[in-house]
């Protein structure tokens, strides 16, 4: 509920907690797939938020593990097999991770 004697930091921090909800009930998963040459390619899938915060977190993705990658329909696809550092990456985001 919003009166008039919030601010405007408050509504914000009320709205981002929003967010973190809805970020922890989503079920997100991680898959490996090999692609030409044998190359590994990591699948992150199973986001249900907007197309800006999927490339903003895939930015954040391949800044953390030094790689390359892109997305494509809501999947975030990375190079390389990071199954094991993914899992804590994305629970730092706010994310449920299958």
């Amino acid at each position: 509920m919003v009166r008039e004697d919030d601010s405007l930091d408050e509504l914000l921090d009320e709205l981002d907690g929003h967010d973190a909800l809805d970020k922890a009930q989503q079920q997100v998963s991680i898959t490996v797939d090999e692609r030409r040459y044998g190359k590994a390619v990591t699948l992150v899938s199973g986001l249900d938020i907007p197309e800006s915060k999927i490339e903003s977190l895939a930015s954040s993705l391949k800044s953390s593990l030094a790689v390359g990658g892109t997305v494509s329909e809501d999947t975030i696809e990375l190079q390389g097999d990071h199954r094991d550092r993914l899992p804590e990456l994305l629970q730092d985001h706010g994310y449920d991770v299958q």
